[in-house]
């Protein structure tokens, strides 16, 4: 199946691009002869993308909304479009193994976190299950939500400058002038980070899903992942669960990709767990931008934080 895609996109690739604005693709830049196509695999790198090119650059993510765009497959025209880009930007960690399947030109892919490969995190196996029109799938392998840790979202930050520089030279100081500002803004989004994890000092928190594996290490947090998902009501069986395991590990806060309905919300109180959204940002946001939204989840996370740190000892 692998090679036949391969050959498939070998022989379109004499025709004319389609139009990548179309349908659920999400671009922006001028369109027309001479300008630079960027296409990405996750929103947090069109939004560096977008951010450091200006006008000098059309950027496109095609994932539609709502679609998990780690297990999200392109279709035939989709990826058609991808090969004929000036420049693909790559999250690295097996982010999008679609990737690994077919042919993409070497010289125009960009692995964003090439430099920092020594420090992406292994896991265990996970089970199979659903979310999504995206079908089933596991999170086995390598963590892939880099950008979690902002220290690593910095490097993909320069990683990608970088290429733009070498792509657009007659952009190259708009590019080092937008990229200081952004490093900038995610190094005061890091720092809150940082003293968040020192303020919640240990204390036992919850997952919903288990994609918070760079920010639980870059922070020195201590949680657990579960396998929940915000449009489904668990089972019988997985609230035992979660009972047995805050008999061990008494977390009173409990982080989700999304808000999950009012039920399991409700249920969570009742148990001493309350809710707090921080959303991993791989897929646009209804509102705002990849900033903004790391924002909403710092604050959302330091006004629940006050709840469930430890008490300070009366010598400080």
């Amino acid at each position: 199946m692998r090679k036949l895609l391969a050959i498939t996109l070998l022989l379109l690739g004499a025709c004319g691009q389609q139009d990548s604005g179309s349908g659920n693709t999400s671009a922006e830049g001028p369109a027309g002869e001479g300008v630079a196509v960027i296409y990405t695999v996750n929103y947090p790198l069109a939004w560096m993308a977008r951010t450091l090119a200006g006008d000098a650059a059309r950027v496109i993510f095609p994932a539609p909304a709502g679609e998990d765009p780690a297990f999200w497959q392109p279709d035939t025209a989709t990826l058609l479009q991808f090969q004929q880009a000036d420049l693909v930007l790559l999250n690295g960690a097996n982010y999008a193994r679609w990737v690994a399947g077919v042919s993409l030109p070497a010289s125009r892919l960009l692995d964003t976190s090439a430099a920092y490969r020594d420090q992406l995190l292994a896991v265990e196996a996970a089970p199979v299950h659903s979310h999504g029109p995206g079908g089933e799938h596991s999170h086995g392998d390598l963590a892939f939500t880099t950008w979690l840790d902002l220290e690593l979202a910095r490097g993909q930050l320069q990683a990608v400058a970088a290429a733009l520089q070498q792509l657009l030279p007659g952009e190259a100081g708009a590019i080092a002038q937008r990229r200081d500002i952004l490093d900038g803004e995610l190094g005061a989004l890091d720092a809150r980070l940082v003293a968040l994890g020192r303020q919640l000092a240990g204390a036992p928190l919850l997952y919903s899903h288990p994609v918070y594996q760079y920010l639980q290490r870059r922070y020195q947090l201590n949680g657990r992942a579960l396998h929940w998902e915000p449009d489904q009501f668990p089972e019988e069986a997985h609230w035992s669960e979660l009972e047995s395991l805050l008999q061990t590990h008494p977390a009173r806060l409990m982080l989700w990709e999304a808000a999950p309905g009012p039920e399991v919300t409700e249920r969570l109180a009742a148990l001493g767990v309350t809710v707090v959204v921080f959303a991993p940002m791989a897929n646009r946001p209804g509102q705002g931008d990849f900033k903004t939204g790391m924002e909403a989840n710092i604050a959302a996370l330091e006004a629940a934080a006050v709840t469930a740190a430890p008490p300070q000892s009366a010598g400080g």
